[in-house]
């Protein structure tokens, strides 16, 4: 492991490190203001249409879901604090080709997410007259619209610029806002309009278990909770990683899901009886587009209302700058491993990664083109996240048994049990966003390899510094288990054929994902090469090649 000495910080123009300026409040709160985004704002009306009451169960089943993953992510981040780490960890584990695959799963997550922010933003900011002509009647954006979103994206890059010490102290701000306005939203609706008949009156669970596990991917449950890797990107950042990266992973998710429960359980019961006459699928009141802002001025809180639409703006905002970060991050370590040019590791004066920085901002542009609102974006964004998610209980499954010795500040309790247990159930997650998304997350799988797989085979045959090295042995599982999943979801009744009754589709992919679990386990690099590869990481990581 390289210590934090030998990571000092590199202010030479052109270098290739990052510093180490980022304390366990700016991890932590990285974390907090990526769950704490656009997600609370649309969450709890998109859950409750899927699912009716029984959201609840959706919300607790989705908590327990990301808790496990992030459990496992805090073992991990501790034992490797490195920039992008949930890219990292299956190149450490599998080699070159799973650590490619993992590294664009994670970018394509990440490089979606400001995006989907803006178009929050601009959604909600529709209830002010001058904002109106932004957006379509179906949500689609307008040519202004389309501008203004390109320059919300620019002033996120912009902040990035002015370095990581000064982003962690504006997302801090900004976080304390976004915790401070769902806490007061919370207890405020509870005081003075809460009808506990709302749970009953259109029946509990109207859609039955289907709408219950189908919410948790499609409605946004997934999309909210999501963000604590966070901290784990920044790792390279951290001042003391090893403390703190554990103790922020599982403090932000802790401190999301209570409050995305809590948001879920109030919006229920404030709504007017009127709102539900017909039933929840046809859940309807005066500004519903913006969900609670128009809830507050409906139940005669307009003061509350014209807070939530400012809070509308900030709460994206600050999701979408860190994840500018993130995405930025990510391309680093992606550049570090010789999956993406080398020219995504050369850092400015204030060591930030400068040339990811521009990829991110012209990503985000052209997610303004095919995916121009923000529902059409949550299940698409939820399958990549956790298919990126997936690496990390495998490469777990990897370390306890090759590494064993290896130092872990933070060890944890029965992780070679809840390590399978994760990645069943991030598998679960991803099939139930439901053939039509991964279908299209297919495609975009596709033209990774096309781009990355490109760069691998001419960094190769140019003899280059970062070439990786390509282990198609260790990484045998990995187009079964993308295949396997497709077919799954394809013959499955989460808008597949149907062919697969529900329960018997669980239990399928309950057991075929334990199955992969121990082939890719069984089929890693051996303990020497991993270590080799964490060797390889940290000398490139000290700004060395």
């Amino acid at each position: 492991m390289v210590s934090v000495d030998k990571l000092a910080p590199d202010t030479s123009r052109g270098s290739s490190t990052l510093r180490r300026d980022v304390g366990l409040i700016g991890l932590m709160w990285a974390s907090v203001g990526s769950i704490i985004g656009s997600g609370w704002l649309y969450g709890a009306e998109k859950a409750v249409v899927a699912a009716g009451p029984a959201a609840i169960i959706s919300w607790a089943i989705g908590a327990v879901a990301v808790v496990l993953l992030a459990l496992v992510h805090a073992e991990l981040g501790g034992m490797f604090p490195v920039a992008g780490g949930t890219a990292r960890y299956p190149h450490y584990a599998f080699g070159g080709l799973a650590g490619m695959s993992f590294g664009w799963f994670s970018w394509l997550q990440a490089a979606t997410v400001a995006p989907i922010e803006v178009e929050a933003m601009i959604g909600y900011a529709g209830h002010w007259h001058w904002a109106q002509g932004f957006q379509h009647a179906n949500g689609t954006l307008t040519t202004s619209g389309f501008i203004v979103a390109v320059f919300l994206m620019a002033v996120f890059v912009a902040v990035n610029f002015l370095g990581v010490k000064v982003l962690a102290h504006t997302n801090s701000a900004a976080t304390w806002w976004k915790v401070a306005i769902p806490l007061a939203t919370i207890f405020i609706m509870a005081a003075t309009h809460f009808h506990g008949h709302n749970f009953t009156s259109q029946g509990f669970a109207p859609f039955g278990a289907k709408g219950v596990l189908s919410a948790i991917s499609t409605s946004g449950i997934i999309f909210a909770l999501l963000g604590f890797e966070q901290a784990i990107q920044l790792a390279g950042e951290s001042r003391n990683p090893k403390r703190d990266l554990p103790r922020a992973t599982i403090g932000s998710v802790l401190i999301g899901a209570v409050i995305y429960t809590l948001l879920q359980v109030v919006y229920i019961g404030a709504l007017p009886g009127a709102s539900i006459l017909h039933g929840w699928a046809k859940l309807n009141y005066t500004g519903i587009s913006g969900p609670w802002a128009g809830l507050a001025t409906v139940v005669g809180l307009g003061w509350l209302g014209w807070v939530l639409y400012v809070d509308a703006i900030v709460s994206p905002g600050g999701t979408g700058l860190i994840y500018v970060t993130s995405t930025s991050r990510i391309s680093y370590g992606l550049s570090k491993n010789g999956y993406a040019p080398r020219l995504f590791e050369r850092t400015d004066a204030r060591s930030v990664p400068w040339f990811g920085l521009l990829i991110s901002f012209v990503t985000g542009v052209v997610c303004f083109l095919p995916f121009p609102s923000w529902q059409q974006l949550v299940s698409f964004i939820t399958s990549a996240s956790v298919l990126m998610y997936a690496g990390a209980p495998l490469a777990y499954g990897v370390f306890t048994n090759k590494l064993p010795n290896h130092e872990r500040p933070y060890r944890l309790p029965g992780g070679k049990i809840i390590a399978p247990i994760s990645f069943v159930i991030a598998s679960l997650i991803i099939y139930w966003s439901g053939w039509t998304t991964l279908e299209r997350l297919g495609w975009a799988i596709i033209i990774g390899y096309v781009l990355l797989g490109s760069y691998a085979v001419y960094a190769t045959k140019k003899n280059l510094p970062n070439a990786p090295r390509l282990d198609w042995r260790a990484a045998q599982w990995l187009p079964v288990y993308l295949i396997g999943m497709g077919i799954i979801s394809w013959q499955g009744g989460f808008g597949g054929k149907g062919n697969i009754p529900l329960w018997w589709d669980i239990a399928i992919i309950a057991v075929f994902a334990l199955g992969i679990y121990y082939w890719a386990r069984a089929t890693s690099v051996p303990a020497e090469e991993i270590e080799r590869n964490i060797e390889q990481v940290a000398v490139v990581d000290e700004g060395g090649h």
